[in-house]
């Protein structure tokens, strides 16, 4: 097809009413975000957050679920759910039996971990490269594979991806969309090529972080739902008019049709065992040798173990800090009080000290990546602003409503 044609059906397509919200650069409207600005009575994050729900007590559907998940969840019954699952796919033919899209993170990690030395399956960890690694996240990469898990990894043509992430940045405000599109997707590729109908991912992030609450008793998103929870109803197939199909293919969906007829599954393992991102850090720093931030660190955020491996995760948050006015100290703050691991009034002094850090040690790396100046960059993430959220005070741009 033409690109004109390309460009045609795009403006015939649902698409077209994001792109004109994109270009106003209208983020509340976009996102569908309330007007009124409210925290969690609870925890610290707000309702300005995609998808997540308040109760008329003014809590948070993430706060709620943890307290459920503490109190209401028979966790003996869904570990043998969990077991029945594995039973049916597992293997004694030398073949993987599971898929665990993985970057060598603690979460990932652990889980692959435990359904290999706990519950004696056959897994194929899955990696979409990082657009660019940082020495911890190559060092915990590596740490995972020499733990004795099997590894397989997807790295995208660079100047193909180059151009993606600019244009990610520009449209989308999320300078980290076009790696979402490869970790997702790829995967469910690996599952395909290896003959594999299981895939465990983590944890439930619209449960656990606060989203769409009707996803709480789900075990798994089935394949297709990512354009909704981790696309931004922006698919791989919007950039047809500036990218040839073979130049998208490695970002692209797999072959429904195969999918289906495999009967590939995607299940979450927080459904079936108790979540905690702490604990994950603590057991795979003792079984893998995952090691923390070298810096003490991350920027943006008091915490140290989550996020390490791409030079641009700061730039995923900081965009998400001015669209929505939500931060990674307020993401991690807001796990963490739900854990019990951090007070509320702790975690408010941590969002206020560290939410709105920008992001500056890999500003020159990230820079050059996109071939933009810097002078360039703040203009993109000035227009990214939700000016619903923030004002100027002096010099510079502060949050009309701060949590307290």
């Amino acid at each position: 097809m033409a690109p004109q044609a390309h460009r045609l059906a795009r403006q015939l397509s649902e698409v077209v009413w994001e792109s004109i919200l994109i270009k106003s650069r209208d983020i509340s409207k976009l996102y569908k975000l309330p007007k009124d600005v409210h925290y969690c009575r609870s925890c610290v994050v707000s309702n300005q957050r995609p998808r997540i729900v308040f109760d008329s007590d003014g809590v948070c559907n993430a706060c709620s679920y943890a307290k459920r998940k503490r109190t209401h969840i028979d966790w003996k019954h869904r570990e043998q759910e969990l077991l029945d699952l594995l039973d049916r796919h597992r293997r004694d033919d030398g073949r993987f039996d599971v898929i665990v899209p993985s970057s060598g993170g603690k979460d990932s990690a652990y889980v692959a971990h435990i359904l290999k030395h706990k519950y004696g399956m056959h897994p194929l960890t899955a990696t979409w490269s990082p657009n660019l690694y940082t020495e911890i996240g190559r060092h915990n990469f590596h740490k995972m594979i020499d733990s004795g898990l099997d590894n397989v990894l997807g790295t995208p043509n660079g100047q193909v991806n180059r151009r993606l992430v600019r244009l990610c940045l520009e449209e989308l405000g999320e300078p980290f969309q076009a790696f979402i599109y490869g970790q997702h997707l790829f995967p469910v590729k690996v599952a395909l090529q290896h003959d594999v109908s299981l895939i465990m991912l983590g944890e439930n992030a619209e449960v656990e972080y606060g989203g769409k609450a009707e996803t709480e008793n789900m075990r798994g998103f089935q394949v297709g739902d990512e354009m909704e929870f981790w696309f931004q109803n922006c698919g791989v197939e919007h950039w047809l008019d500036r990218f040839s199909k073979k130049e998208l293919h490695h970002y692209s969906p797999p072959d429904r049709e195969l999918v289906a007829r495999k009967k590939v599954e995607r299940h979450f393992m927080g459904y079936y065992r108790m979540w905690i991102p702490q604990e994950n850090y603590y057991y795979c720093a003792e079984n893998i040798g995952f090691e923390p931030n070298p810096d003490g660190r991350s920027e943006g955020t008091y915490s140290k173990y989550a996020s390490l491996d791409d030079q641009f995760d700061a730039f995923h948050y900081y965009f998400m800090l001015l669209k929505f006015g939500i931060g990674r100290a307020t993401s991690d703050a807001a796990h963490e009080i739900r854990d019990g691991h951090l007070t509320r009034e702790e975690g408010v002094a941590l969002v206020r000290r560290y939410d709105a850090e920008k992001p500056t040690k890999y500003l020159k790396e990230f820079l050059a990546y996109c071939g933009i100046t810097e002078e360039q960059y703040w203009e993109i993430a000035d227009s990214w602003r939700n000016r619903e959220l923030w004002e100027m005070k002096g010099n510079d741009w502060a949050l009309k409503q701060q949590v307290t």
